[in-house]
């Protein structure tokens, strides 16, 4: 091989050589530190694996206490193979079962270690940690989680807001709820949401308590979460959000009133079917079609008329499997005068393979001298989407 002195007197040659060494020796070492990194992960996802499927095995025995945790603790990974496992148990697990896992977390002392480490370390150590934390779903972990929200990184305040998501507690949304209505929390708008979803999701009072006190974007975030959770159980407390200035949170209502007794929630829908967003109508016309009482027809039929085809589309939908009022339906599809509430009316009838029973009640009813509407109807129908199978019998 050349010397270095050899290389010099080769002049500009002699560096280039110099430096393609260099770059071989650079790229076999690399080489050589991939190739070890991946024998050595695989060696520890082997050992692992391995390790997963012993525990498995003795997963009773630890949960019940008779394997006692000092036995596994001390073992690096087993312990990771235990806590991701005792952490599902824990998410899964009903009010029944939940106090003999938590009980179970805090005698093995994996709870404590998660709390110092969300309290003393930091970077993903501490992330991690938060996130951990409210998977537990224990009431101690509330307090580092809201520590972390004041955090100056924001992925800590981050990873303190999904951890008090995931504990989907009540009382871990107000904290969040406290800071967001003082705007104290800065924190992405969606990692906010979705942790109000979670804690909030089936006990929504705190959140419309916190809603009508919140102005500008924060009430526009709490109308976004209003309309995801089960407004439904707020019961009649839901009407005077009727006539809330969000088009969102008077959607989300509408989609609440269909959980509350007809002779309350069918005069509001009514109300909401007018409204001026068709989203809002759209979600209106749904929640009536849940309602049997033959006093929806009319508003139904009337939504065949509006100028947006989705609502038109899941009006015609709720009214198209009332088999037994269908005769006074489409009568009352043909007085309207409108066109597409007859082909919107038509088309959901094909789609739920109706259309030839709807005939054949209309034919044997004083209402026979709709037949030839119908069947007009169904033939431009039928033009206008090739593409679907139409009837080729006209009555």
């Amino acid at each position: 091989m050349a010397s270095a002195s050899d290389l010099l007197t080769l002049g500009a040659a002699g560096f280039v050589l110099r430096a393609i060494a260099i770059s071989l020796t650079a790229i076999f070492t690399l080489i050589g530190y991939i190739w070890l990194r991946r024998v050595l992960r695989s060696r520890y996802f082997a050992r692992r694996d391995a390790r997963a499927y012993a525990i498995r095995q003795q997963w009773n025995g630890i949960l019940s206490g008779r394997i006692p945790a000092y036995k596994w603790r001390g073992k690096e990974i087993d312990r990771e193979v235990v806590e991701p496992m005792l952490l599902d148990s824990i998410e899964g697990a009903d009010e029944r079962d939940l106090p003999h896992l938590l009980a179970r977390l805090r005698i093995s002392g994996l709870l404590d270690a998660r709390l110092r480490e969300a309290r003393k370390s930091s970077g993903w150590k501490q992330r991690a940690a938060l996130i951990a934390l409210g998977r537990t779903r224990a009431h101690e972990a509330i307090g580092p989680l809201v520590d972390a929200l004041a955090s100056p990184d924001l992925d800590i305040r981050t990873a303190a807001v999904r951890g008090l998501g995931a504990s989907g507690s009540v009382k871990a949304a107000i904290p969040l709820l406290d800071r967001l209505v003082s705007e104290e929390l800065d924190v992405p708008a969606a990692a906010i949401s979705t942790a109000l979803v979670q804690c909030c999701g089936a006990n929504p009072r705190e959140l419309v308590r916190y809603f009508r006190e919140s102005t500008g974007p924060t009430r526009d975030l709490l109308s976004r979460v209003l309309s995801e959770v089960d407004v439904g159980a707020l019961g009649e407390d839901l009407l005077p959000l009727l006539h809330d200035p969000s088009p969102e949170v008077r959607a989300s209502v509408a989609r609440g009133l269909s959980k509350l007794q007809a002779f309350v929630a069918i005069p509001a829908l009514l109300e909401l079917t007018m409204d001026e967003f068709w989203f809002v109508r759209l979600r209106a016309v749904v929640a009536l079609g849940d309602f049997q009482d033959p006093d929806v027809i009319e508003p139904l039929v009337r939504m065949l008329t509006d100028p947006n085809r989705l609502v038109r589309q899941r009006g015609a939908a709720a009214l198209a499997h009332r088999k037994e009022q269908m005769p006074q339906i489409l009568s009352q599809v043909v007085r309207t005068g409108d066109r597409y509430a007859l082909q919107s009316m038509l088309s959901e009838l094909e789609r739920a393979g109706e259309s030839e029973e709807a005939l054949i009640l209309l034919k044997a009813s004083e209402h026979a001298g709709l037949i030839s509407l119908v069947s007009d109807a169904r033939q431009q129908l039928a033009l206008r989407t090739p593409l679907l199978p139409a009837a080729t019998k006209v009555l």
